[in-house]
């Protein structure tokens, strides 16, 4: 992902206005808050939305980039969520594969369909085929390590599943629901995004801030619906848990050796619950938390960046 940062770092510089900075950090907190919203998937598990084909259409795809990868470093830092070791692999799935892929998708339907029809169309297309082939990209990076890394046992070090397993067991739940998902949040909230503030979608029309802070607000208090999908993503097993998963039926019955000795991390707001408070209440104090300290981190880049481009040369 170095090299990717790195571009869409230098295109957001070249191309990104200062008026439109702070979108950037209403889209990664628009991430942020829809990858609270677990939902359940066939098998017990849970999958969460991206909108990376959202924000690669309203920002641009190196904006979406930068947004997302923002938003995923928040959360394994401050909650504790993807994993400190995962971010370049997640960023790679989440932040370059779902946007970039689900864009092309977009403007190639787009450009042939030039009703709004083919407009929507796009967006159905490109969020779902983008999220299941960021789902797939992740199936493989899992089901590759134990063919890379096993023990002298023979054991594997790492994720103890091969690519036979990992495949259907991750690509076939985003396939029937979490692809679903995403489009249907994609296209409500373009909807939304074209109905009361066009000018984020297109030069020369007003744009409006507020209704999508008003917007963000309300998935803050809403994402306690995240808590209703019990389960964890598959593949998201901790050291307490790995060793009871089953597989066609047989529990893996030890903890691979890299993880048992791996890094461990603790998290200011592990797992978006706070101690003391109701569960609920720590999800929406962790949406609150994360969402605006994604806006804020943006608007101080803004500032910055403006205080940088108008100090003097000498």
């Amino acid at each position: 992902m170095v090299p990717v940062w790195t571009v869409a770092v230098r295109k957001v510089g070249q191309e990104v206005s200062k008026a439109r900075v702070p979108l950037l950090g209403i889209g990664a907190a628009f991430s942020f808050l829809l990858m609270m919203f677990n939902v359940p998937l066939p098998g017990g598990t849970t999958g969460h939305a991206i909108a990376g084909t959202l924000l690669a259409v309203v920002l641009g795809p190196w904006s979406a980039c930068i947004s997302i990868s923002i938003a995923l470093l928040l959360q394994a830092l401050m909650f504790g969520d993807g994993g400190i070791l995962a971010f370049g692999a997640n960023s790679f799935n989440m932040a370059f594969v779902s946007p970039f892929l689900g864009y092309f998708i977009f403007t190639f339907i787009r450009h042939r369909a030039k009703r709004e029809s083919g407009e929507y169309a796009g967006l159905i297309a490109g969020s779902y085929v983008g999220i299941v082939m960021a789902a797939l990209c992740t199936a493989i990076e899992l089901g590759i390590q134990p063919l890379l890394f096993t023990n002298a046992a023979g054991q594997p070090m790492y994720f103890p599943y091969p690519l036979s397993v990992s495949i259907p067991a991750v690509l076939a739940p985003h396939l029937i629901v979490a692809g679903v998902v995403e489009a249907i949040f994609t296209v409500a909230i373009y909807t939304f995004i074209k109905r009361v503030a066009p000018g984020t979608l297109y030069q020369g029309a007003k744009t409006r801030i507020r209704p999508l802070y008003t917007f963000l607000v309300a998935l803050v208090c809403l994402s306690p619906l995240g808590l209703l999908a019990s389960g964890t993503a598959w593949g998201e097993w901790g050291v307490q848990r790995i060793a009871a998963v089953a597989a066609d039926g047989k529990a893996l019955g030890y903890v691979p050796e890299g993880m048992r000795n791996g890094l461990s991390f603790t998290a200011a707001i592990p797992g978006y619950l706070v101690k003391g408070v109701p569960d609920f209440v720590g999800y929406v104090i962790s949406a609150l938390a994360g969402a605006a300290a994604l806006v804020i981190a943006f608007k101080i880049f803004g500032l910055i960046r403006k205080t940088h481009r108008e100090k003097p040369r000498h």
